[in-house]
């Protein structure tokens, strides 16, 4: 009778959630409908064929959820499964949430956008350690947050990929997108130091707090040990689970698709900022026209940034010119993990992607397609093809 009881209680369970797939309908871009359980079996296939370890993938109409799922192994040697609350690493979404919570410092009129941020910092910024090799370039004084938010700063991704481990400045200020996460990390100085509190705490209180985001935090909490997805290398060898001590505004946050669908919901209802400041964040800043988004500091032409209106924004990537209207984006690059999310703002239609492999990239391009019907991502500039995952996973 036990044994019958168990039976039956997996069955109803997994019954449901089958019902429940086939009940969800996802509304693509080019205004067919698909099943969830379509879409499910879509996924599945893209991944296993990319050789991706685990994903969690989410789909929101109108700005709403309407389909998600897990897929995979959040740990292989233990056979755990991924599900729709394991924590996974956000990687560079960080840069993007975190680029949110600042607009709602612009909206308190507690940051000027158009402010060199080193007035902010109480003393010039060569005087910090890590800044100290900008003391002979008098650039660093004209950087603002506008600058930093929209990766034209002029400042490496990071410091450990220049040559000789010196910080530098590279170009004027404002001129032209160079990806920084050294940028984002320097704003993170300038707020700390504005608020008088870590990020961590902050952003806590203002975005992860008020929007129910439960399982997202920028540093480890011991409450995600028992359901957290382990990074795994192409060759599928673990790398572990992301465990940061402090808060990193260039990607230290670590997230659940259940999360990021609250994020997206709340950003779209306009719940995060005000209508104002969004408009202000999602306003192009610098046209873009590389070839490629890695490596940062290369300045080679392509044609597919033109084609889509390719630009970015404050956090954000953009897209102004495609026939679905205007996108928002944005990448999460890292070691054990790739991520991609979209949003098309006419409708509100997204889809957000968590993947726990450095293989997760291959299987961007069919999923987007197959799924949301997603075909105006450059997607050679971002690297989702073969020859560009190889670039990319070269210069996160």
């Amino acid at each position: 009778m036990r044994l019958f009881l168990l039976c039956l209680w997996s069955w109803l369970i997994c019954g449901d959630a089958a019902s429940a797939q086939d009940r969800a309908r996802i509304h693509r871009l080019d205004g067919s409908t698909i099943s969830g359980s379509k879409a499910s079996s879509i996924a599945r296939k893209a991944l296993a064929d990319a050789h991706v370890t685990g994903a969690q993938i989410a789909v929101l109409n109108g700005g709403k959820v309407v389909w998600s799922d897990a897929f995979g192994l959040r740990d292989v040697a233990g056979k755990q499964p991924m599900t729709l609350d394991t924590v996974m690493w956000g990687a560079s979404f960080t840069k993007s949430i975190f680029a949110s919570y600042v607009m709602t410092l612009v909206d308190a009129g507690m940051i000027d956008l158009d402010k060199p941020v080193w007035q902010y910092l109480g003393k010039p910024l060569p005087q910090f350690d890590r800044y100290k090799d900008l003391a002979g370039d008098v650039r660093w004084r004209r950087i603002t947050a506008r600058h930093l938010l929209s990766h034209t700063s002029g400042l490496a991704n990071f410091l450990q990929l220049e040559p000789d481990h010196k910080m530098r400045i590279h170009w004027e200020p404002g001129t032209r997108f160079g990806y920084s996460g050294e940028g984002m990390n320097l704003l993170q100085l300038v707020v700390e130091t504005r608020m008088h509190k870590p990020l961590q705490e902050l952003m806590g209180e203002r975005i992860f707090g008020q929007l129910g985001m439960t399982r997202t935090s920028l540093v480890w909490q011991d409450s995600f040990a028992s359901n957290i997805a382990n990074g795994y290398d192409p060759q599928g060898v673990s790398l572990g689970p992301s465990h940061r001590a402090s808060a990193r505004a260039a990607g230290s946050m670590v997230t659940t698709i259940v999360d990021m669908g609250r994020f997206l919901d709340g950003l779209m209802g306009g719940r995060v900022m005000s209508a104002k400041a969004q408009a202000d964040m999602f306003r192009p800043q610098v046209a873009i026209n590389t070839l490629h988004q890695f490596p940062t500091l290369v300045d080679t032409k392509g044609t597919e940034g033109q084609a889509v209106g390719l630009s970015y924004g404050l956090g954000w990537g953009l897209l102004a010119g495609t026939k679905f209207g205007p996108a928002f984006f944005k990448e999460g690059h890292g070691d054990g993990a790739q991520n991609y999310m979209i949003c098309f703002r006419q409708r509100g239609d997204c889809m957000v992607i968590l993947t726990n492999s450095e293989n997760g990239e291959y299987a961007f391009r069919t999923l987007l397609e197959k799924i949301l019907g997603d075909t105006v991502t450059p997607w050679e500039w971002e690297g989702y093809t073969p020859a560009g995952v190889v670039l990319g996973q070269k210069n996160k």
